[in-house]
């Protein structure tokens, strides 16, 4: 594929603890995406901030929703950075843009301007949201896909795919290797929040879903091995 987006929660970048960036994790992902843009592909990511803060948290405690969400929102920033740095040490050139003005750290986000990035061989890492609060980063991962016309957006997890029950819970949980959107909507599937889930099939952007933390994951999928699980 010639572009994707993908979306990782900051709890998946905060490795087997979910907490801070887990640098063997983001070096193994730094090789993948070397090994993809050899081969053409353009990427784009978003970065959740849970590893650090959300929105939730701060709610719990009596925190104004609105301030407690850009909180959430600057935690992603902090993330995003630090994907940057890691990956420009492994060679790889990346831009971090934001939906909201940040000074001369990063830039702040234009659809064209992340287009023209991404035509040029940088990873953009899409941080902050979609600038807005009460609004999830899977929905601002569907919205930058839309954006920026990735072909698709692979939701990495620690879990190999969606499944019909909690696979934690219940060993005896079904893993799916297709499934369509209405299903995910009709069974409630926790896959992504409904709103994302609804632009994704709007725009017929298919969505995989897989494990990050398995080896050469996102660069076997795109060889053409049947990982994780396909929405569309």
């Amino acid at each position: 594929m010639q572009r994707i987006l993908i979306k990782m929660s900051g709890e998946a970048l905060g490795g087997s603890d979910g907490r801070g960036i887990e640098a063997s994790l983001v070096s193994q992902l730094g090789e993948q995406i070397k090994a993809l843009r050899e081969n053409g592909t353009q990427i784009g990511i978003v970065v959740g901030g849970g590893n650090i803060f959300r929105g939730v948290q701060g709610k719990s405690k009596g925190m104004d929703p609105v301030m407690s969400d850009f909180m959430g929102m600057l935690a992603t920033v902090i993330n995003a950075v630090g994907l940057a740095e890691l990956f420009r040490a492994l060679g790889i050139p990346s831009v971090v843009t934001t939906p909201f003005a940040l000074g001369q750290y990063v830039e702040q986000y234009n659809a064209s301007r992340a287009r023209e990035y991404l035509d040029e061989g940088k990873v953009v890492v899409f941080a902050g949201g979609t600038g807005n609060p009460f609004v999830t980063t899977d929905s601002a991962g569907a919205l930058r896909a839309a954006e920026i016309g990735a072909e698709l957006l692979i939701k990495a997890t620690k879990v190999n795919g969606v499944y019909d029950g909690d696979p934690v819970q219940n060993p005896n949980a079904r893993l799916y290797q297709e499934i369509s959107f209405a299903q995910v909507i009709a069974q409630g599937l926790s896959v992504m929040d409904a709103g994302a889930i609804a632009l994704c099939q709007q725009r017929s952007i298919p969505i995989r879903v897989l494990n990050i933390f398995e080896k050469n994951s996102i660069v076997d999928l795109l060889k053409g091995k049947n990982i994780g699980t396909l929405i569309h």
